[in-house]
């Protein structure tokens, strides 16, 4: 199979019409949602309580997940912490709740079980709002050195490709996470941070075979470069891009709510980056106009 997907030539960049122009549908998309309907932040973000409870029989997140919602608290995370006998649950900071009698509320929600309150931490708003202070901060320094390596390292045009097609799959995995109400906490975050890395790597692939075949294939339009330098490297993205989702999608199958929003996030940065790193990257440095070696 991948002896085939070596051997082919694909026309990508003849091909770049459709996919610029769904990329720019769902990023303006993507802005209009964040700016207007925002994320859906949970207790790391926002504020809220962390519980962890002591029951003296087996419990599951299942069941707990329908007491809380029988008791309308259905936006909660519920995880096994250690054993069956011990739950962490994350609570938003709900009407009903109040500090003095956040205690009184478990003891009604699981009054057919006997337990006792381990942990029970309050989040504050205030501490929610540095964290997504100093989380932008974390991918602005990201991108930005990003730039600065693959100019350094490339040519600054290639920095500009690389930022173009990694402020793309951020904007638009983001952007999902905003439109489809998702729960966006500090999991999240740091799958966001992670796809970044990820797709970077796909790109920086690309972008050495490009420069390699830009030198050797002078005789090329630099549309053939691209498209031969893709072709080339087809294979391995797609056999890398497989692979991680085949561990992602096992992640979000059997890994539970702990990393429920960890494993939605890192699947959508795969696929969006996997297709941006052979149509947008690239691209990018036909339209920011690539450089020709000089001689013959």
């Amino acid at each position: 199979m991948f002896r085939l997907i070596k051997d082919i030539n694909i026309k990508f960049m003849r091909m770049t019409k459709a996919p610029l122009l769904l990329s720019s549908i769902l990023i303006i998309l993507s802005l209009f949602s964040i700016s207007i309907k925002g994320f859906n932040f949970g207790i790391d973000f926002s504020s809220g309580y962390i519980v962890q409870l002591n029951f003296n029989n087996q419990v599951t997140v299942l069941q707990i997940q329908e007491k809380l919602a029988s008791n309308g608290l259905s936006d909660s995370t519920v995880q096994l912490y250690g054993s069956s006998n011990d739950v962490l649950i994350k609570l938003k900071d709900e009407d009903i709740f109040q500090k003095t009698n956040i205690n009184d509320q478990l003891i009604k929600i699981f009054n057919d079980e006997k337990f006792k309150i381990l942990k029970l931490e309050y989040v504050g708003a205030q501490v929610g709002s540095e964290l997504r202070e100093k989380g932008e901060w974390a991918m602005l320094i990201a991108l930005f050195s990003i730039l600065i390596y693959v100019a350094m390292r490339f040519e600054f045009i290639y920095g500009l490709g690389a930022i173009t097609a990694l402020i793309h799959d951020v904007i638009i995995t983001l952007g999902i996470f905003s439109i489809f109400d998702l729960t966006f906490d500090l999991s999240v975050l740091a799958a966001i941070l992670a796809v970044i890395g990820y797709s970077l790597n796909d790109s920086i692939v690309v972008f050495d075979r490009i420069r390699e075949n830009n030198i050797a294939l002078r005789k090329m339009s630099i549309v053939d470069v691209l498209d031969k330098s893709i072709n080339q490297t087809l294979s391995r993205t797609l056999v890398t891009s497989l692979t991680t989702l085949l561990v992602i999608i096992s992640l979000l199958i059997f890994g539970g709510d702990a990393v429920k929003n960890f494993s939605i996030a890192m699947l959508l940065g795969i696929i969006i980056g996997t297709y941006s790193s052979i149509f947008i990257a690239s691209a990018s440095l036909s339209y920011f106009g690539i450089k020709r070696p000089e001689g013959n």
